[in-house]
């Protein structure tokens, strides 16, 4: 672990960004000093949050927040994360988030450093995770590998993320700053709901990206504009330091710290006025400095280092249906002939220690030491040699990682919601498994309908990205009489897919959560039913209106008085006491 004035870029895919000892051992004396009284708690909350440590709305416990920049990770680490789950997170899991990171939670202050200090060793960085800084750098878990690229902008990515680590500049946001690089226009990596976007472009044989800028989810979810249509690979950088240099001065966002993100500013004075602001900037002094990439960028040959072939690979000896089922719908093939990406679906974005570790042991035989987490809490498996496909599956089969369907109507996204949350209203991890269930149980086969995509939050601020969902769900609270229990509003028509970035509509309705699996099978059902021939569930949506949808669902929305017969409408999923909103600060604006 180097020290900062001695940062040397490594092309070691478990050295994306450099982990400094002296920042963790910062963090264990201040620590140490908080728990002994010795530090006023607000001076030490911006503290650890630059360090990825996130306060709960359970006391005395911490979530700890790892970046993986664009998702990749490797088997050493992946082995790594499985250590912190046994040894630092009671409930022995680690959490896949909509951001590509990994999350732990409950972790008690004592022992967040010993955990930072394992992470450190592993080349997994916590720092500027949280807080009012530039948060991961999102990617594209097929870059590189899929057909119809222009280049792979891993590289590109990699130095973003190290350009703006530590810099000074990004220290003291208005709020939190989010990137994203995805590969091609199919926008793997959803650049239009980031401040920043880039989409690779090539123009007279030079490469560069087409720029987005504003987008973002939560209050007043918006598509970002377009910035430029082409901007240099040796000029981005430089572009984004004027973005990022208009947002940092914007003191007016200072003021209300719920309207304080790069789009509110951005949607406030017009992309024009924007472009004409961030052109200005462009002129100024420090425009002049070196802004070229290159000592930044990460130089990873992943084909040189693939997977050899064996003499001789497993075959599916019987019946094959579970297998087929499980390629078609989770395999990729890649542009390199021969090899396939593998998708791994993880429910709720939860892996447990063995699972992790099992994980591993895959990606070391079968990978080449390749995988990346994606946007949709899931994991790619990137270099899978087309022979060996079955015993991949086979080995994600006895680590209970072998449901088909990821990014279809059963892989369901959410947030941790009330389950550690401080701003969670409902319990989003609970309705989550519910809906999952009561999906599978409906045995879907039909192709449009496994289309459909279903994610929720806990809260409005769309973590779970419900805003962008053909169903989307996000927490509220309903009052009958002097109980109050769990509900969700419903949002319908919301895409992703394809560089369609669309947002749903809010239905004017507000259901108990104990109905939210009934809501959506309704949902599901009634598109079924009533759809044209080939009409997918946006198309069905527009064409008959949310009044339909209102309709369909109404008498579900009545949750009835209180009364012993009625109790569990009261009560959260997972949950065992009466419900109670219990809304706590955030901490990001902090």
């Amino acid at each position: 672990m180097p020290d900062v004035e001695t940062i040397v870029h490594s092309d070691d895919p478990a050295r994306i960004l450099p982990v400094l000892e002296r920042e963790l051992e910062d963090f264990r004396t201040e620590a140490h000093a908080m728990l002994n009284g010795e530090r006023d708690e607000i001076q030490f909350i911006g503290f650890r949050l630059k360090q990825g440590v996130y306060g709960q709305r359970q006391p005395n416990v911490q979530m700890i927040r790892v970046k993986l920049p664009f998702g990749g990770v490797t088997p050493d680490q992946m082995d790594t994360l499985a250590e912190v789950a046994d040894k630092f997170a009671p409930l022995r899991k680690g959490h896949i988030t909509t951001r590509q990171n990994i999350q732990y939670h409950h972790v008690p202050l004592a022992k967040a450093a010993e955990a930072l200090f394992i992470l450190g060793k592993a080349g997994l960085s916590t720092r500027e995770a949280c807080g009012n800084t530039v948060r991961n750098v999102t990617g594209d878990p097929w870059a590189g590998v899929q057909q119809g690229e222009l280049f792979d902008p891993t590289p590109y990515a990699a130095a973003f993320a190290r350009f703006w680590l530590r810099n000074p500049l990004s220290q003291l946001l208005p709020r939190k700053f989010k990137a994203a690089f995805t590969a091609t226009d199919r926008d793997n990596a959803i650049t239009g709901i980031h401040d920043l976007g880039f989409i690779p472009r090539v123009q007279d044989g030079v490469k560069g990206f087409k720029v987005v800028t504003g987008g973002g989810l939560s209050i007043m979810a918006r598509n970002a504009f377009v910035l430029t249509e082409f901007v240099s690979v040796d000029e981005y950088l430089r572009l984004s330091e004027a973005v990022v240099r208009i947002f940092e001065k914007a003191d007016e966002l200072r003021k209300n710290r719920s309207k304080a993100r790069l789009k509110f500013l951005v949607h406030r004075v017009g992309i024009d006025e924007f472009k004409r602001m961030v052109d200005e900037e462009l002129q100024g002094d420090w425009s002049a400095g070196d802004f070229s990439p290159e000592r930044l960028m990460f130089i990873h040959d992943e084909e040189a280092n693939g997977p050899a072939r064996k003499p001789v690979y497993a075959q599916p000896n019987g019946d094959m249906t579970a297998f087929t089922a499980f390629v078609t719908a989770n395999v990729l093939a890649q542009k390199q002939q021969g090899f396939s990406t593998v998708e791994v679906k993880v429910s709720r974005g939860d892996l447990r220690p063995e699972q992790f570790r099992g994980l591993a042991n895959i990606m070391r035989e079968y990978c080449g030491g390749y995988a990346r987490t994606t946007v949709g809490q899931n994991i790619v498996l990137r270099w899978v040699r087309d022979e060996s496909l079955y015993e991949v599956y086979s080995r994600l089969r006895d680590l209970d990682l072998a449901d088909i369907g990821a990014q279809s109507i059963t892989d369901v996204v959410s947030c941790p919601g009330t389950d550690s949350c401080k701003l969670g209203i409902t319990s989003s991890m609970g309705l989550n498994r519910a809906i999952q269930e009561r999906v599978e149980l409906m045995a879907v086969r039909d192709p449009l309908t496994r289309k459909i995509h279903i994610k929720m939050s806990g809260c409005p601020n769309s973590c779970g990205q419900h805003h962008i969902a053909n169903i989307g769900l996000h927490g509220a609270a309903m009052k009958v009489g002097p109980n109050q229990l769990p509900a969700y509003h419903l949002f319908l028509g919301g895409n992703y897919d394809n560089g369609d970035l669309r947002m749903a509509t809010q239905l004017k309705v507000r259901l108990p959560a104990k109905r939210g699996p009934e809501a959506v099978e309704r949902i599901v059902r009634l598109y079924e039913r009533d759809r044209t021939l080939g009409e997918e569930f946006n198309a069905f949506f527009d064409r008959v209106g949310p009044a339909v949808f209102e309709a369909a669902v109404e008498d579900l929305t009545i949750p009835g008085d209180f009364s012993d017969d009625n109790q569990q409408m009261f009560i959260d999923w997972n949950r065992l006491e009466l419900y109670q909103l219990q809304r706590g600060e955030g901490e990001c604006a902090i």
